[in-house]
């Protein structure tokens, strides 16, 4: 017992742990140290094996706490280290709630635990993906697009079955017509696809020279989807089987289209609404003015501007913005006003602005603002 570390420092967990945090610290050294995802590493077998005794005993409510008051002397008797082993691997269902299988299926491949996928599933073709790069307008306001890409289809020559003219099929050596094979890691038992022919349990005498026996060629595919209007950026649309055709039987992978959504030089976006800046002249914040401004759809609206508008002031039209989904409702836009000082001015222009001047600091008594105010 002196070479044994104590099993709350093998977990890495609290002597207060709750059977949660266990888990989570199993699943995660489990995960790590499984034989199978280390092969021939005997330190990582050891850790696995530790790391199993460890919640095997700490997850019972009868060993834990003779642990806890004598150690590992507590446990003589009790079939832990050693036997108890077996008897956490077990309890992977509860660990990994959908089952210890399901974890290491997608870390190693083929099915885990005995179990077996159907060949159906196991032939299931590739799911593909396609970025697609659309502007912001497009974007906000939806359209279609043709997409061109290359995938897996059934080979033509010979009509998805992998032989040549004459061929026939025969009984894979390798699984004996099972489709997969199994294997004993020490600890489970391992199904996996067979890898001479591919889960189909039979094998071609003569393949077919187009495809090289694998029944599938690749062929440029062209598609129209349609893009809703008001999508983000990394937006995914899922088109069932467009993916790569399956094989021995298998259901074609389905095709992931992600969003790329460009910027727009005027026009940024928060949600539904839209913004922008507009400029206007001294005389037009100071008078005030209407004046025409394009949207994004370029259609010509009119915008009131108030006397008085200060620089950076902030003005709305509503239902100006981006539609939301199918509702047909739309959110606001807003323009940021940017007042423009005149650079360069006429001998009149100057004239009147020193008039203006004359007046101004006859009537005005300069003082301090508030932050608060310019906020």
């Amino acid at each position: 017992m002196a070479n044994k570390r104590d099993y709350y420092e093998v977990l890495g967990v609290d002597r207060s742990a709750d059977k949660d945090t266990l888990k989570k610290a199993y699943r995660k050294l489990a995960v790590k140290y499984h034989p199978d995802r280390n092969p021939g590493d005997k330190e990582a077998e050891e850790k696995f094996k530790e790391a199993t005794e460890a919640y095997e005993v700490l997850c019972d409510d009868q060993k834990r706490p003779l642990y806890d008051q004598y150690g590992f002397a507590g446990l003589e008797g009790m079939g832990a280290g050693g036997g108890g082993y077996y008897h956490a691997a077990q309890d992977f269902s509860d660990i990994f709630g959908g089952g210890f299988g399901d974890i290491f299926e997608s870390l190693f491949g083929g099915s885990f635990g005995g179990g077996s996928r159907s060949r159906r599933d196991s032939n299931t073709g590739a799911t593909l993906r396609y970025d697609l790069n659309i502007s912001f307008k497009e974007a906000v306001y939806g359209c279609k697009k043709d997409i061109r890409f290359r995938r897996h289809e059934a080979c033509s020559a010979c009509n998805g079955t992998g032989g040549a003219a004459g061929s026939s099929r025969k009984t894979c050596p390798t699984c004996q017509g099972m489709g997969q094979i199994r294997r004993n890691t020490g600890f489970f038992q391992m199904t996996q696809t067979c890898p001479t022919c591919g889960g189909k349990g039979t094998t071609i005498d003569k393949p077919c020279t187009s495809c090289h026996g694998t029944g599938l060629q690749e062929k440029d595919k062209v598609v129209t989807i349609t893009i809703n209007p008001g999508v983000d950026d990394g937006k995914r649309i899922s088109i069932p089987h467009m993916g790569d055709a399956g094989t021995n039987g298998g259901e074609a992978g389905d095709l992931i289209i992600v969003l790329r959504v460009a910027q727009d030089k005027f026009f940024e976006r928060d949600g539904d609404d839209l913004y922008c800046a507009v400029p206007i002249s001294l005389s037009q914040a100071a008078l005030g003015a209407d004046i025409t401004i394009t949207t994004l759809d370029d259609r010509r609206i009119t915008l009131k501007i108030p006397s008085g508008t200060p620089n950076g002031k902030i003005l709305k039209i509503k239902e100006e913005g981006v539609p939301h989904g199918t509702s047909g409702k739309k959110g606001d836009l807003y323009f940021k006003v940017v007042v423009e000082l005149p650079t360069k001015l006429t001998r009149e222009q100057q004239r009147i602005m020193e008039e203006y001047a004359k007046l101004e600091t006859a009537t005005t008594s300069p003082s301090l603002i508030p932050l608060s105010q310019l906020r």
